[in-house]
């Protein structure tokens, strides 16, 4: 006779407390349970609230420049280096781990106009107002020697921008024209130019690598393909765009940070009509930067704070300021997604968190399984009022929210106007300008 022995596995009924609790296995009948959504719709609401009251995104400030910060760039392979170029003309590589400097050079005379890392890791190359571009080790100089630059290219004019091809032996440097250079020579391979106007910044694609674009002071977005040495098309703007980021998993879109307070993300397919308008600041958008993940951007502003936009809204979800952050020029977000990074002009960098109630450090199970469930109820609930109104809540500085007022104002007179223009003109004299295409000057082939 077979005797069958039962055998049962702890895990599956007794809880991770040292009381040795007895887990209680649920029905999920709906019948059994006839308070359900109220019972949920109290865990979102106290889930949204207890987000907003652990919401402390600042976690450390980077002390050390002795001028404003002017441009910020991310180590390629290790998530712990950073590095920065005042307007004096230093450069410095932070180890954000210890939250400290771990090398000081003094790389031009003037302003650090733009830094870009190789993208291999060994080496970074730095333009300035000196009129030369430079090129440093990444490994500080041994004991002993003076810090002298791997290679010093002296140019015609002042260049404004530069990024490293993220595959390739290859950088381009923007000024009067567009360069693309080959890092064994010291003449650029060809030059592309558009007009006759100064180019503020250049951005290598990160999927697309032989595609690159840029923004010139004439309100233009320039795109190029490295393969054919001639600009592809142009888009003009009613206002100068300051600089554009790629989005790193959608090898087409790109945003621009706009001097009209705005942002505006592309489909360089269909430059006539950008995808989203992001309207937020107060004040012109300085500079953007993606996250990793493609899904959201974070812009810097002259508004003295900065914001969070997922890609397909118009709005942000989060904006971060603190009562002595300045002007911020530059924005950066780290290769992990989780943090962030910002240079201002009172010569500190911040660190932020991208998700400011997130819980830093490692998290057991049951904590990882809290917060999973926690974040699912408040996306079932948060078209409600009540949590939409509490998560939506913050706190901003008065010059910010008296601006907001004030363009709120002025938006609803331009609409009313609008409105009016319309009604008392004859059927079809008046065009309907969407939000979107009005910003549009011309799309140039």
């Amino acid at each position: 006779m077979k005797v069958k022995m039962l055998s049962r596995n702890p895990d599956n009924y007794v809880r991770e407390t040292k009381l040795d609790l007895q887990r209680v296995p649920r029905n999920y009948d709906p019948t059994l349970h006839p308070f359900e959504v109220p019972r949920e719709y109290m865990r979102a609401l106290n889930a949204t609230k207890l987000e907003r009251v652990f919401a402390k995104p600042f976690l450390a400030s980077l002390d050390g420049h002795r001028d404003g910060v002017n441009c910020l760039a991310k180590h390629p392979k290790s998530l712990a280096t950073v590095l920065s170029g005042a307007c004096d003309g230093e450069v410095r590589i932070w180890n954000l781990t210890k939250r400290k400097c771990i090398r000081a050079l003094q790389a031009h005379e003037g302003f650090v106009r733009g830094i870009c890392t190789r993208f291999c890791g060994t080496s970074f190359f730095t333009v300035g107002d000196d009129k030369t571009v430079k090129q440093w080790k990444m490994d500080g100089p041994g004991f002993g020697e003076e810090e002298e630059p791997l290679h010093t290219i002296l140019g015609k004019t002042v260049y404004t921008g530069i990024d490293h091809h993220w595959k390739e032996a290859v950088f381009a440097t923007c000024g009067q024209q567009v360069d693309i250079w080959d890092e064994q020579r010291t003449n650029p391979i060809c030059s592309m130019t558009w007009g006759f106007d100064s180019i503020s910044s250049v951005k290598f694609n990160p999927i697309e690598t032989f595609l690159l674009g840029s923004c010139a002071s004439d309100r233009n977005i320039v795109l190029y393909d490295m393969r054919q040495a001639t600009p592809l098309k142009k888009v003009i703007l009613d206002m100068r765009t300051n600089t554009i980021c790629w989005n790193p998993m959608e090898a087409f879109i790109f945003t621009a940070a706009n001097e009209d307070y705005n942002l505006y993300t592309f489909d360089m397919r269909a430059l006539d009509t950008p995808v989203m308008v992001h309207m937020d600041h107060v004040s012109a958008v300085l500079d953007v930067d993606y996250s990793p993940t493609g899904k959201e951007f974070v812009s810097a502003s002259f508004d003295k704070s900065i914001r969070i936009f997922p890609v397909d809204k118009g709005r942000s979800r989060e904006v971060y300021h603190t009562k002595r952050m300045q002007h911020v020029i530059c924005v950066k977000w780290t290769s992990d997604s989780k943090y962030i990074m910002c240079g201002s002009d009172e010569m500190n960098i911040r660190l932020w968190k991208a998700n400011a109630s997130e819980k830093l450090g490692v998290l057991t199970s049951r904590e990882k399984a809290a917060k999973d469930y926690n974040q699912k109820l408040k996306e079932k609930f948060q078209h409600h009022p009540h949590i939409k109104r509490i998560a939506r809540h913050r706190h901003l500085p008065k010059s910010i929210y008296g601006q907001i007022q004030e363009q709120r104002i002025m938006r609803e007179a331009r609409r009313r106007k609008e409105v009016n223009r319309l009604k008392h003109s004859k059927p079809g004299s008046v065009p309907i300008v969407s939000e979107k295409k009005k910003h549009i000057v011309a799309v140039v082939k």
